[in-house]
């Protein structure tokens, strides 16, 4: 029997853009954009939208703009260009020579105004936004529209120009498009198109003092770069009929724009108008800062391109929205960096070990493995000596039955190198807190050499006390406490910020290997959990990483209920 390939089950975009090409719509060409707004740092959520849209043009061999959407000078910055070509080439994207910005189109945009006007499908309107409001009726109750609706078509040329050259205030004039003011849909109820604002721009300077809005720049723009396929959140879905609208009457590059259900991820906001107010307000350290979930702070904190787009992969392309586990990206970035990271040692709350039948001022080399999921990683030598450090909670004066750890009575096996037994430990008599134990070592027990016959159940990772590095280590959590920030209106969303989403250690004890690592080098520490020598603030005289993610997969047991 003929074998047959499984066919690969497409998302509903897939199944879109595979009929129009086999259907030859858009010359057989597929050609996406995305079109971000340079008013902050993109986050995950964006992420998603950034690997459709690249994606997608990838698969079929098509083309992909980076195009800003700079239509609101007061909120963008250079700076936010900069991060967001950085965070797209980051995840590996080229746009290569297609670098667009709505502001390339200012001017055509005006000339697109100006036509409306004088095909009677627009008019300068004079009324308040909350003046308008009331004109405008509901979505059952037809609006009666604005008494400015059918001024002189001169009159709204004369006043067009005006607006352009700064002759009025803001908030003063607005360009209305003039279409159905008894439409279910709101937003074809005579939608601004262009208003003013006195406000320097990042590209164009002072030379505007209007800007269009982004309902009419975007689905413009979309047309002038001939985009085949106009992909967004699904927010902007009751915006189609008039991006649709816009281009029949400009008589414009026939653009399609879908709506995908966008990234809602759990513990986690998306709005950037509330990531703004958690760097102004200083509850995080920047746009950057490893709990936020920008896609800089991911980078930040370890996170890798190739587990975000896992990630997307996994949640796939819907038509309605949902609340994503954030646990299923944890799961993401730990199946990547268990594959590719490196096993260390780095103890967090160091507690020294005497090991009294070791020699003094002797010490050895043990080999341990680099990683055992990939054998062509390796493998290190360590120092082994008297003095070693283990975590402080590796060590229990008085231990549970089901205790494998240190404890009087017990013995462990060091990892990579010897057996251990505890025989004594010393306390601090002002304070009660254990200074250091005191272990014998049992000679013939050596990891890989072990005639000793000792069975022991547990293994602890550890450094030598005289070459251990010191190293400063900031255990990042979840940013928020619960679940579904939106669930309850009444309460700041502040109010939920972790108290505890940052611990900062900086008497940690590395092992000597570390010093070699560089900035975004990414490890599990043994025991630990996933960590990397942070981006900025590590270098050779200061060791400082971040950790990614804990070892303890929580998503992959609720999968299991």
């Amino acid at each position: 029997m003929e074998k047959t390939e499984a066919k690969i089950s497409l998302n509903f975009i897939e199944e879109r853009i595979e009929k129009d090409l086999a259907e030859g719509k858009n010359e057989g060409r597929v050609h996406t954009r995305f079109p971000p707004e340079p008013n902050g740092y993109l986050h995950i959520g964006h992420s998603k939208a950034i690997i459709l849209s690249f994606g997608l043009a990838e698969k079929y061999g098509g083309k992909c703009n980076l195009r800003f959407d700079d239509t609101n000078p007061e909120k963008e910055e250079t700076k936010f260009v900069e991060s967001i070509k950085e965070d797209i080439k980051w995840l590996g994207y080229d746009w290569e020579d297609r670098e667009y910005y709505a502001s390339d189109y200012f001017d055509t945009l005006y000339d697109f105004a100006v036509k409306l006007i004088k095909d009677g499908k627009a008019y300068v309107d004079e009324l308040s936004k909350e003046e308008f409001e009331k004109v405008k009726g509901t979505p059952t109750v037809p609006g009666e529209g604005s008494s400015y609706r059918n001024r002189p078509i001169e009159e709204s040329l004369d006043l067009l120009e005006q607006m352009k050259n700064g002759v009025f205030e803001e908030g003063s004039k607005v360009v209305r498009a003039k279409i159905d003011m008894a439409s279910p849909n709101m937003h074809l109820r005579d939608p601004a198109l262009y208003r003013v604002k006195k406000a320097e721009h990042h590209r164009t300077g002072d030379k505007w003092k209007i800007y269009p809005t982004y309902d009419f720049a975007h689905g413009q723009s979309d047309a002038l770069e001939k985009i085949t396929h106009s992909l967004c959140s699904l927010e902007f879905e009751v915006h189609r009929p008039l991006y649709e609208w816009l281009i029949e009457a400009l008589d414009l590059y026939p653009s399609k724009q879908i709506e995908f259900a966008r990234l809602n991820l759990s513990y986690t906001v998306m709005s950037k108008r509330k990531l703004r107010t958690l760097v102004e307000d200083k509850h995080v350290s920047g746009w950057d800062d490893p709990r936020m979930p920008t896609i800089s702070g991911l980078r930040r904190r370890g996170f890798t391109p190739e587990a975000i787009k896992d990630f997307a992969d996994r949640v796939g392309v819907a038509k309605r929205e949902n609340l994503i586990d954030l646990g299923l990206l944890e799961f993401s970035v730990r199946d990547h960096l268990n594959k590719v990271a490196p096993r260390m040692m780095v103890v967090l709350r160091p507690l020294k070990v005497i090991i009294t039948n070791y020699p003094e001022n002797n010490s050895e080399e043990v080999t341990v493995v680099n990683n055992p999921e990939d054998e062509s990683m390796g493998s290190r030598s360590m120092p082994f000596s008297r003095e070693i450090y283990i975590e402080q909670t590796d060590f229990l004066e008085e231990a549970p039955k089901k205790y494998f750890r240190l404890a009087p009575g017990k013995a462990v096996r060091l990892k990579g190198a010897y057996i251990i037994e505890y025989e004594n430990h010393v306390k601090d008599e002002a304070t009660g807190e254990i200074r250091e134990v005191h272990c014998k070592y049992y000679a013939n027990s050596k990891s890989g050499e072990d005639t000793s016959g000792i069975k022991v159940k547990g293994t602890l990772h550890w450094v030598s006390a005289a070459e251990a590095l010191d190293a400063e280590v900031r255990l990042y959590d979840r940013l928020f406490t619960v679940e579904e920030l939106d669930a309850d209106k009444e309460k700041d969303f502040k109010e939920f910020i972790n108290p505890d989403s940052l611990e900062v250690l900086k008497n940690c004890k590395a092992e000597p290997a570390l010093q070699n690592a560089k900035p975004e080098d990414r490890f599990q520490f043994q025991r630990m959990g996933y960590f990397v020598a942070d981006r900025y603030d590590f270098n050779a005289e200061r060791l400082v990483f971040n950790r990614t993610v804990p070892l303890k997969d929580n998503w992959a047991k609720k999968q299991k209920k």
